[in-house]
């Protein structure tokens, strides 16, 4: 616990008042809300400005399917109304130096330009003194043109392009609505990019299909697309994930164990889609790719997964949410200006306010959303407490957490065994880069 957090709690350690009037000791749930006002707050917001909707039909896409979830947000545009309300109350909330605005879909250009026009001029109207402000765009890229780069460029936007390697590759499961390729679409915006000067990343999806050919697509992003901010994301989806949460799901059914058949894709009972990358596969993938990385590239393409891990080893923490020992402050803002504790917990038992409500930050510091992110660590079964790789895991994203161990414990994560040889292959050389950068740092503290 941080120091601001360990006097903000000792200091109210008479009790407090729960909202049905029980008196309590405070505890730790409770301590973001009152370290508040003794230090910066920071935070993530992902917003969705047209939740769902989407001009292609990407087989694997975890997010389609909101537009007809039961109780969810549904397919609509954010109002105007509503992202005002949204910027005002993200750039209040967030008092640290920098505030960071993820606008990801669906597809979020469906919006339209004139919408993040006016991002922008609110940004610039709640802004504090010296506040820093970031944009963020995830697209499938083919709808740009020169008259939204023109825009992408001006106000220094960071766009991710998803991308899932050659066009054999990404054809695969990225298609439009008529199911029709869209590769030459998505180059063409990328040549727009690059025209026009745009920072720009790659998404890739690893998924069944081509978890198998790491090389492939390293060589294709790295030359072919230029990418020198790669990330990769696997694909785990379990069968009931259109109607019901991860956790709806484990306790509607018992999960398979580790070993079982039904743990993999392609069985016919397997508790995940076919799409859905196998959990061996990924650590092929992750070691054939990092392989590829360490030999020339180290220091010149940054790879999510590699400099989270090379960032972990050096004492920092970690800089994706999945491998954190807790989550919890990066929320989703839906059109219609609800909030979910995650992005990838848009179900109606993790929705946890509105911005009607009035104030975001405290909605994203109250104790239920503190202990969605505490859960992450505590509800890690004994297999992953043990295991010598737990600091550099943590039981990575609770969504994949899908299976049961050998012994019947629940809450084991879907990717574990692909984990571990990722973990096994790469730690040696991992260890031998960190020790090159903690001698070149003290070399250069010498005088």
């Amino acid at each position: 616990m941080s120091a601001p957090l360990q006097d903000a709690w000792s200091a109210a350690r008479v009790a407090v008042l729960d909202p049905d009037g029980t008196r309590r000791a405070v505890d730790k749930y409770d301590a973001p809300a009152l370290a508040a006002n003794s230090g910066p707050v920071n935070f993530h917001v992902m917003a969705k400005p047209v939740g769902s909707i989407c001009n292609i039909d990407c087989t694997y896409c975890f997010y389609l399917h909101k537009e007809h979830l039961p109780g969810g947000p549904g397919a609509a545009r954010m109002s105007d109304e509503t992202q005002e309300t949204f910027i005002r109350q993200y750039m209040a909330g967030v008092t640290g130096p920098e505030v960071t605005f993820t606008w990801q879909g669906g597809e979020p250009m469906l919006r339209g330009l004139d919408f993040y026009r006016r991002a922008v001029a609110l940004q610039k109207k709640y802004a504090r003194p010296k506040q820093t402000v970031n944009n963020d765009l995830q697209t499938n890229g083919t709808l740009l043109d020169e008259e939204w780069c023109a825009f992408l460029k001006e106000h220094k936007f960071l766009v991710g392009l998803s991308i899932d390697g050659p066009r054999e590759i990404h054809d695969q499961y990225r298609v439009d609505k008529g199911g029709q390729p869209t590769f030459h679409r998505v180059m063409h915006g990328l040549a727009l990019l690059k025209k026009f000067g745009i920072r720009f990343n790659t998404l890739t999806c690893v998924n069944r299909h081509n978890a198998r050919k790491p090389v492939d697509i390293y060589k294709f992003l790295r030359d072919e697309i230029g990418s020198t901010y790669m990330q990769f994301a696997p694909i785990v989806e379990y069968r009931a994930f259109k109607q019901r949460s991860v956790q709806a799901q484990n306790q509607a059914q018992p999960a398979p164990r580790e070993c079982d058949p039904e743990s993999r894709p392609g069985h016919p009972n397997s508790i995940v889609t076919d799409w859905s990358v196998d959990p061996e596969d990924w650590g092929y993938f992750l070691c054939r790719l990092f392989d590829r990385w360490v030999q020339r590239d180290v220091g010149k393409i940054y790879v999510n997964q590699f400099e989270t891990l090379i960032a972990q080893h050096l004492g920092e923490p970690s800089q994706m949410c999945v491998y954190s020992e807790n989550c919890g402050k990066a929320v989703a803002v839906e059109h219609d200006g609800s909030l979910y504790s995650c992005d990838h917990f848009v179900y109606p038992d993790y929705r946890i306010g509105h911005l009607a409500d009035g104030n975001l930050r405290q909605t994203v510091l109250a104790r239920d959303q503190v202990k969605f992110g505490y859960a992450k660590s505590e509800m890690l079964p004994q297999y992953c407490r043990q295991c010598s790789f737990l600091s550099d895991c943590w039981g990575e994203c609770p969504k994949n957490r899908i299976l049961r161990t050998a012994t019947g414990e629940p809450g084991l994560n879907y990717l574990c065994r692909g984990l571990k040889t990722f973990y096994a292959h790469a730690l040696p050389q991992i260890d031998r880069i960190v020790a090159g950068l903690r001698a070149n740092k003290t070399k250069g503290a010498r005088p």
